[in-house]
């Protein structure tokens, strides 16, 4: 059995998402401000926890960029990563109790277009959060999600510090990992036998370590110093390791960024298991539900053992279906890969550059919000564009909750602006106007009835039917009465049939 395991393409799927993992966990912790080997934590319980629980066959579970802005904000609002830790695994508990009251349906109320708007402004801070590491400006770069907190001369001072404080060693090692990650998306180079075995964000890592190796050997002056390069502790070493400060759990702060855990992590976990389950070769679809007790029990272990929050990963998952993954046994192997690796190789993980980790999260931001999505939903009409737009610019001056809150808000806006105005026929001729009613009339048609009577001259007609309205609201009949009466004043034929 274990020979035949060693064969099968679950065995060569763990390695891939293991290499695609590596990296993306690093980075994601030194994006979130978190100790690194956090990043590592969280990928090893996503494997290992979330895998073995969750009813998903392909979903890979780590921690994920689309979290980084929240995990950062709210380190420095809790004035720790320990009590951020408390918050994690309250969260984690959050989840459980929602997987068990069957809340799994809630995805399918949030619009698209305000999630795909909260995955593009999270695009934009991480590019905003990762460049000034991509060229050596390690301090404290306070462009975060809550602009609207900190006067606008302060980020101008901010960015006038880094234009002023290029380091040459990282600008050319961001460089040249930015050279590979372009090349990588060439469709010949990935054609070629060997290098389309290993995933590009693993190259552009490697290139990017051995730029400095060369540094160290040949160019000592570019060489990049102790504090530009990733810090992983010996893990096994006591006091290594970050827990939960659990004296904080009555904090009414620790409570609301727990809820913000829960709420985002467990949106983007079903949007990436909706999205996995389309690309599985079986069509197998994973128990909502149970995907939500899996996520929360490992955010609760997450939270325990010092790690990052998790969610289902669609840049994972889909590396490992498209190499051949048939069970959830390749997402349990690479959470094991990683926990052997970093026990085992963390002075190798310690070269590699965090501007090479910087240049690798600003190209997964700028797949968030590339160009093309905007154009996208232009083209879908104002009432996708809107939502979308909004919720981008919301999430950037306000945070994310409220940014959310706002897009589906103006989502839901235009549902009932839609939705009211089918039930409302007006057709427009020389000096009259028609207007016919149907289904169910509300107070949300006051303004298009009262807008299309204003627009009548002396003269003219203005002829309601009701004869096909099942249910007309007293506000709507309290304005037909006054515009009968202003019909009367203004010299205009009003009629209802």
């Amino acid at each position: 059995m274990l020979k035949s395991f060693l064969r099968s393409t679950d065995f060569t799927a763990s390695f891939v998402v293991f290499f695609v993992a590596l990296p993306l966990c690093l980075g994601i912790a030194l994006a979130s401000g978190a100790p690194i080997v956090s990043g590592i934590i969280a990928g090893v319980v996503g494997g290992i926890v979330v895998g073995l629980i969750s009813g998903s066959h392909t979903s890979v579970s780590g921690p994920a960029a689309g979290l980084t802005v929240i995990v950062l904000t709210s380190i420095e609002q809790l004035h720790g990563f320990p009590i951020f830790l408390c918050a994690l695994f309250l969260a984690g508990m959050i989840q459980l109790i929602a997987g068990l009251v069957g809340a799994g349906a809630i995805v399918n109320f949030i619009p698209s277009a305000v999630i795909k708007g909260m995955l593009a402004a999270i695009g934009i801070i991480l590019i905003m959060k990762q460049f000034p590491h991509s060229v050596g400006y390690d301090a404290a770069f306070e462009l975060d999600e809550s602009l609207g907190q900190f006067p606008f001369s302060g980020v101008f001072s901010e960015i006038d510090s880094l234009l002023s404080n290029f380091t040459a060693g990282p600008v050319i090692v961001a460089l040249v990992t930015s050279v590979v990650l372009l090349a990588g998306e060439s469709a010949w180079l990935r054609q070629t036998r060997y290098l389309k075995m290993i995933p590009v964000s693993l190259l552009a890592v490697i290139a990017g370590t051995l730029t400095n190796i060369i540094f160290e050997k040949y160019l000592f002056s570019l060489r990049l110093n102790a504090e530009h390069l990733v810090n992983i502790p010996q893990v096994l070493k006591k006091g290594n390791m970050n827990h939960p400060d659990f004296s904080q759990w009555t904090s009414i702060m620790v409570w609301m960024v727990a809820i913000k855990i829960a709420v985002v992590a467990s949106l983007e976990t079903l949007l990436s298991i909706e999205a996995t389950d389309k690309l599985d070769i079986q069509k197998r679809v994973t128990p909502a539900n149970r995907e939500l007790l899996a996520q929360g029990a490992g955010n609760m272990v997450s939270g325990i053992l010092g790690g990052l929050p998790i969610t289902a990963v669609i840049v994972r998952s889909s590396a490992n279906i498209l190499a051949g993954a048939k069970t959830k046994f390749s997402a349990v192997l690479h959470g094991i890969l990683l926990a052997l690796f970093v026990v085992a190789c963390p002075n190798l993980l310690n070269k590699i550059p965090l501007s090479a980790l910087a240049v690798l999260l600003i190209f997964v931001g700028f797949k968030l919000t590339k160009p093309a999505l905007y154009i996208q939903h232009y083209r879908n009409g104002l009432n996708q564009f809107l939502p979308f737009i909004i919720t981008i610019v919301s999430i950037i001056l306000t945070d994310l909750l409220i940014g959310v809150g706002i897009g589906v808000l103006v989502s839901y806006l235009f549902v009932l602006r839609n939705g009211f105005q089918k039930n409302i026929v007006v057709t427009i001729s020389p000096n009259q106007v028609h207007m016919k009613l149907t289904g169910n009339i509300t107070f949300l048609s006051k303004a298009l009835i009262r807008t299309t009577f204003d627009q009548l001259a002396a003269g003219n007609s203005f002829f309601l039917d009701l004869t096909q309205a099942k249910h007309i609201d007293h506000d709507i009949l309290e304005l037909f009465d006054d515009l009968q009466a202003k019909a009367t004043h203004r010299q205009i034929i009003f009629e209802k049939i």
